[in-house]
C-alpha cells in the first residue's frame, strides 16, 4: 500500500498519541473519583472483608479487618479446613435528619471464607478481637506438622 493511502492516524508524530494517553488517564481518574467511597459487594450483596493469612511452623494466623463491628456480631466457623468469618456491621441510628455531603462508611452483612492448606487442631483454635482487628490462631494438627519435609536443592553442574 502506498504511504499516501495510510490513514492520518498512522502518520501522526508520537506526540499525537500522547493526546489519547492523556484522555485515557482522565477517564480512568473520573471513574476512580466516582467510585471512591462506594462499597464493593459480591454478587450476593454481602461485603467482602480483607484477610491476611500467615503460616508459622506450628500454626496458621488469620487477621481480618472488621472495623465498626462488635465481637458479638461476628461468627467464626471451621469445617473441613474451611475457615469462615461472617457477621454484620450495624448502622448507627441517629434520630436527627442529617444532610450528608459525603458518606464512605458502609454497613451490612460481611463474609469471607478461606481454605487452610493443612489440618488444624480445632480444640486449640483461639480468636481475639481488638480495635477492629480479628486475630485467629489455628494451631496445626500434629500430623500436619510432621508432614513437612525439607528438600535440599542440589546443583545440576
Amino acid at each position: 500500500m502506498p504511504k499516501s493511502m495510510l490513514p492520518d492516524l498512522f502518520r501522526w508524530p508520537m506526540g499525537g498519541m500522547d493526546m489519547f494517553r492523556s484522555l485515557h488517564r482522565e477517564i480512568d481518574q473520573l471513574f476512580d473519583d466516582f467510585s471512591r467511597g462506594l462499597p464493593t459487594f459480591g454478587e450476593s450483596g454481602i461485603m467482602p472483608i480483607n484477610l491476611d493469612v500467615a503460616e508459622t511452623e506450628n500454626a496458621f494466623e488469620v487477621t481480618a479487618e472488621v472495623p465498626g463491628a462488635k465481637p458479638e456480631d461476628i461468627d467464626i466457623s471451621l469445617s473441613d479446613n474451611l475457615l469462615t468469618v461472617k457477621g454484620e456491621k450495624k448502622s448507627e441510628k441517629d434520630e436527627k435528619r442529617k444532610n450528608y455531603h459525603m458518606m464512605e462508611r458502609s454497613y451490612g452483612a460481611f463474609q469471607r471464607s478461606v481454605r487452610l492448606p493443612a489440618e488444624v487442631d480445632e480444640s486449640k483454635v483461639d480468636a481475639r478481637f481488638e480495635n477492629g482487628l480479628l486475630k485467629i490462631t489455628l494451631p496445626k494438627a500434629p500430623e500436619a506438622r510432621s508432614k513437612v519435609k525439607k528438600i535440599e536443592a542440589k546443583s545440576s553442574a
